[in-house]
């Protein structure tokens, strides 16, 4: 599963919404359908793009099955990794209903609110890992940041510790990870707008990436990604002046927008996932059209005209 996801792009579904706040199951499950008719080798389920924060842990369940459910039924073979975190008590317990649900690997994301030595961090990941037999991705951000000698040890007595996302963009860091670790972990660029980091992070052994963009331009999406790794540095600088950088500064007029800009794509080019969970908000108006304009620049055809 792991060299899987190493071998091509990875998109993160966005979680869709009801008016009333509840989970959408059916435009859900037609999203993800869609998303894997396209070159794809791993589908995050319930992750950060897919609001995990904001879902309880039911909802998490709820929608990792949905995704499970419409993988078998297109007889996709792309794995299904479900969005795992908080405290430990939670995360062990979501890695285990997450087994039985039927997803094929975890991501770790950092746990809720507090800082912590790495010893802490480290019996942390380590009793997620313990609590299934899944492949474990630990996601390295914010207040879960592991140094190299952890992840080592750590990988030492768990063997189904299988990848590393990286969200911090540390270039010495990931370096020295890389160097210790070579071929032992997959190595999975997660800095938001990854595409802005894909070519450096390339030469480290971070040959994949998730992608937000792919929810509602997974063309595009995929051929940015091919550009990068065929070394077409003059298409890939091309896009990034066309489309990604205008595309960060709008994400950045307003805070959390990391996800409701997806969203506001998604509605865009016609594919409705609904609202975004409170403490998150929409983009207004002005920023709307915008994101529109942007579009506009790299869709294809067919898709400006239904725009």
């Amino acid at each position: 599963m792991a060299r899987r996801l190493g071998e091509g792009l990875l998109s993160f579904p966005v979680t869709h919404f009801g008016v009333d706040g509840g989970f959408s199951e059916t435009p859900y499950r037609a999203h993800c359908a869609w998303m894997l008719e396209h070159e794809l080798t791993g589908l995050f389920a319930a992750g950060g793009t897919g609001e995990f924060f904001s879902l309880n842990s039911a909802e998490v369940i709820d929608v990792l099955g949905a995704a499970v459910a419409v993988s078998r039924e297109v007889g996709s073979n792309v794995p299904v990794l479900s969005g795992c975190g908080y405290g430990t008590a939670i995360a062990t317990d979501l890695a285990r209903r997450a087994e039985k649900a039927g997803a094929d690997g975890l991501l770790l994301l950092p746990p809720y609110l507090i800082n912590s030595k790495q010893d802490g961090l480290a019996a942390h990941i380590e009793a997620v890992c313990r609590s299934t037999g899944l492949g474990v991705i630990v996601y390295n951000r914010d207040n879960a940041v592991v140094s190299d000698e952890t992840l080592a040890r750590l990988c030492e007595r768990n063997p189904n510790l299988v990848g590393y996302k990286d969200g911090v963009g540390d270039i010495e860091l990931m370096t020295r990870i890389y160097a210790r670790m070579g071929d032992r972990l997959t190595y999975i660029g997660g800095l938001p707008t990854a595409e802005t980091f894909a070519v450096p992070y390339l030469t480290m052994g971070v040959t994949t990436y998730s992608s937000a963009i792919f929810n509602f331009l997974p063309e595009w999406a995929l051929a940015f990604y091919k550009a990068v790794l065929a070394g077409d540095q003059a298409y890939v600088l091309q896009q990034l002046k066309d489309f990604v950088l205008p595309y960060i500064a709008l994400r950045d007029r307003g805070t959390g927008y990391a996800v409701s800009i997806v969203k506001a794509g998604c509605r865009l080019v016609g594919r409705d996932a609904g609202p975004v969970r409170t403490p998150l908000t929409e983009l207004t108006p002005a920023e709307l059209e915008d994101l529109r304009a942007l579009i506009e620049k790299v869709a294809p055809k067919s898709l400006v005209e239904a725009i």
